[in-house]
């Protein structure tokens, strides 16, 4: 009785229901957009990081990101190899460089030079050619995201970095820079070349612990080893790498402050549209009050409505934030909305238009049933 009830005052006035539920969509869709930017921006910033096998990290003394370093040299990896517990490292090169389109003009890029041969530090979804490949002289593995920015069609073609050849070998997808520099992969040796670095330096070491060593005790061990060195476990660096981009720059911030005010403004549509959608029923609920009916009755109806409405615009506002986020996905933007955070928003609209429907309870429960009789 009290869902019949709460539908068919939902669906009495037609105009006033699809106002409500474009509210409610429209807040999901808002809230959808905006947190999926910043978990996007988020895992972008250390994506490289998160997806390498190394459990690792070293860098030279004082480094605040994964982007920006200052070259190790190469006396600290042979120093690396001779700590207690390390399984393997590998020296790992970061850099930004001039990428020459093959018809003419300059695109920035991020240089990432890995040892194909053990893997660690390797683009992590491989669509097209050949990992392996990438051992050839000027070879680079590019996403296909960045196909068009980079003014290569695919497999085969050829560019400049730096004034020196490369040839794209392998295709990766998903990989995305958070900056305006694609993520360029390629062997170390070619990524010395297109660094214009010396032998003897590198921006990175990774490591992989040896069998049965915790990643926490082979850092310590490199830190009382090795001197003038940070060293971090995966995760730590990762987390000092979205702290920086994040909190210390204006992009970070923005994207912080926006998503906060996604939620606030989200929150205050659906708030308003439902309690106007109560109020508008007031006569109905007088009527009920007249009869005779509980408050609580009455208080079961407007969560009733509001849950329903809360269903009905979540399943719209989800599918609209999908289709967004493909077609960001496509354009080259970087909007992340996983699975758990489509069931959070799921229970954050819930939330939202129960607490509306709440906030018009009063209002309700405050009616003089004589007003029926009044009206008459």
């Amino acid at each position: 009785m009290i869902i019949r009830i709460a539908l068919r005052n939902l669906l009495h006035d037609r105009v006033r229901l699809a106002v409500t539920l474009t509210g409610v969509v429209f807040a999901v869709v808002l809230i959808a957009v905006q947190g999926g930017l910043f978990v996007g921006f988020t895992r972008a910033t250390s994506c490289v990081i998160e997806n390498t096998e190394a459990e690792v990290w070293v860098a030279s003394r004082g480094v605040r990101n994964f982007d920006v370093t200052h070259p190790l040299p190469d006396h600290k990896y042979h120093q690396i190899l001779g700590v207690p517990g390390v399984g393997r490292a590998e020296r790992f090169i970061v850099r930004f460089a001039n990428w020459k389109k093959p018809a003419g003009g300059q695109e920035s890029v991020e240089i990432i030079g890995f040892d194909p041969g053990s893997g660690l530090g390797r683009p992590w979804i491989v669509t097209a050619g050949s990992e392996a490949a990438l051992l050839l002289p000027d070879t680079v593995a590019v996403d296909e995201i960045y196909l068009a920015k980079l003014g290569v069609k695919g497999l085969g073609d050829r560019a400049e970095i730096n004034d020196r050849r490369a040839r794209v070998v392998a295709l990766t997808r998903g990989i995305r820079s958070f900056t305006t520099s694609p993520y360029i992969f390629t062997s170390y040796e070619n990524g010395l070349k297109y660094a214009s670095l010396g032998r003897s330096q590198s921006a990175y070491v990774l490591v992989r612990p040896a069998p049965g060593v915790a990643a926490e005790a082979l850092r310590d061990a490199i830190a009382a080893g090795v001197p003038d060195v940070d060293v971090f476990t995966r995760e730590e660096f990762a987390r000092k790498t979205q702290h920086y981009w994040m909190f210390t720059t204006g992009a970070g911030m923005a994207l912080l402050i926006a998503a906060s005010l996604g939620l606030v403004v989200g929150g205050v549509v659906v708030a308003q549209t439902l309690y106007a959608t109560t109020v508008d029923h007031l006569p109905e609920f007088g009527t009920l009050r007249a009869m005779g009916a509980p408050g609580g009755y009455i208080h079961r109806i407007i969560v009733a409505q509001a849950v329903a409405a809360a269903l009905v615009g979540y399943g719209f506002g989800i599918v609209i934030s999908y289709f967004l986020v493909g077609l960001a996905e496509r354009g080259g933007a970087s909007i992340v909305l996983p699975p758990g955070m489509a069931v959070g928003l799921f229970f954050l609209t819930v939330v939202m238009c129960v607490t509306a429907g709440l906030v018009s309870i009063r209002k309700v429960t405050s009616i003089d049933p004589a007003m029926v009789f009044r009206g008459a």
